[in-house]
C-alpha cells in the first residue's frame, strides 16, 4: 500500500505506480518486501535497496539467478525505476505511462528521491542498532451495510 494510503487513509492516482515499483524490485531482487530481513537490518525490501543504490552497491541486489543470463545494465535500470516508483511522495512518482517509456527507452531517466516507509530510519533500516523490535496491534471493525 501506498504511504498516503497507510497513514492517512487516502487514495492516489499513483497507487498503482507504487505497487508495481514493489513489485519490479521484487522481481529483480529475487526477494518478497513483505516478511524482508537482512543482515544490515532493514525492515523491508525497498529500504534495504534504498541503501544498496545510495551506496551505489546496487548490483548486489540482483538476484544469482538473474545475475548471468541478464544485461545487468538492464537490472539496474528496473532497480532506478523502480525506486522512482516508490517515492514519499506521490507527485515525485512517474505516470505508469512514463514508466513503460522508461522500461522500453535507453535514455536518461531522474534520480530517485527517498522512498516511502523510509521517514524514521532508526524505526526501517538502522544499521547501527543491535535489535529491531517492530510491533503492532491489529484491531477488528466491523461495518453494517444497511439500505436508505
Amino acid at each position: 500500500m501506498t504511504p498516503e494510503h497507510t497513514i492517512n487513509g487516502l487514495f492516489s492516482i499513483k497507487y498503482d505506480v507504487f505497487s508495481f515499483g514493489v513489485l519490479l524490485l521484487e522481481i529483480v531482487c529475487g526477494e518478497k518486501n513483505k516478511g524482508f530481513s537482512h543482515s544490515d537490518k532493514c525492515a523491508n525490501l525497498i529500504g534495504h535497496a534504498w541503501k544498496f543504490w545510495k551506496e551505489r552497491k546496487s548490483l548486489e541486489l540482483i538476484d544469482s539467478s538473474l545475475k548471468n543470463s541478464c544485461i545487468l545494465s538492464e537490472a539496474l535500470r528496473c532497480i532506478q525505476i523502480s525506486l522512482l516508483c516508490v517515492q514519499q511522495h506521490p507527485k515525485d512518482r512517474p505516470t505508469m505511462s512514463t514508466v513503460v517509456v522508461m522500461l522500453i527507452s535507453e535514455s536518461a531517466i531522474p534520480q530517485p528521491k527517498e522512498p516511502a516507509f523510509l521517514m524514521d530510519n532508526n524505526v526501517f533500516c538502522d544499521a547501527g542498532s543491535s535489535s529491531m523490535h517492530l510491533s503492532s496491534t491489529n484491531g477488528l471493525s466491523t461495518t453494517m451495510l444497511e439500505p436508505q
